[in-house]
């Protein structure tokens, strides 16, 4: 049986992003760097063949999934489990203002504790099981197939432990960049890390002058 591969892109740059503000489930749309940033990204993987392209429902996921429709008719398919951990009472503030305001749901988050119950949203376990059941599926129903899943830095994140069987206790040691490009693939039961992190499509920062 052929391959099956998922390309996971997270969404391009919100307001909210550039200013450390927590978003969850929380509906943003892409800011002016994000457009940008899905402009280039639909360049990048436009002329790929997909069999599929799956997004998360939430604006700014659907905003980055558009620019890299090949065919005006193609439908992205719309999944509410791409969408990123619901971060209940945390949603909508800073980590400052996190701490000050819900200072036992902020422990929970920060601890990355799978068990540990987030007040109004989802525990880091049920946020992962979330995550590794849809890749699942999409692996019995969709095998030998190429998937764009077009998502968030969160799923991302789960995608990533599950398929090298890092703890979901780790400390992150690996990126996750706006319109980042992350190829996973499935050849024999076993899962591969093809590419992780690129986003050689995005114009590069300006050097710093030192003098």
């Amino acid at each position: 049986m052929s391959d099956t591969v998922l390309t996971l892109v997270r969404h391009g740059e919100t307001q909210w992003n550039a200013a450390g503000r927590i978003q969850g489930h929380v509906d943003i749309s892409l800011n002016a760097t994000g457009l940008a940033q899905a402009a280039a990204i639909g360049r990048r993987l436009g002329a790929e063949a997909f069999d599929a392209i799956l997004s998360s429902d939430l604006e700014r996921a659907l905003q980055t999934a558009r620019p890299i429709m090949r065919l005006p008719e193609q439908a992205i398919v719309r999944d509410a489990r791409l969408r990123e951990r619901h971060l209940g009472v945390l949603q909508g503030l800073t980590g400052e203002e996190a701490m000050a305001r819900h200072p036992a749901a902020w422990k929970a988050f920060k601890s990355r504790d799978p068990d540990l119950a987030l007040e109004g949203g989802e525990s880091l376990g049920e946020f992962s099981q979330r995550v590794v059941g849809l890749i699942e599926e999409l692996l019995r129903v969709h095998a030998g197939s190429r998937l764009l899943l077009v998502t968030h830095g969160g799923v991302l994140d789960a995608a990533y432990r599950y398929v090298t069987g890092m703890p979901l206790r780790g400390l992150r040691n690996f990126p996750i960049g706006n319109t980042s490009v992350n190829v996973l693939r499935h050849r024999s039961g076993v899962w591969t890390i093809e590419s992780w992190g690129d986003v050689s499509h995005l114009p590069r920062e300006p050097a710093m002058d030192d003098s």
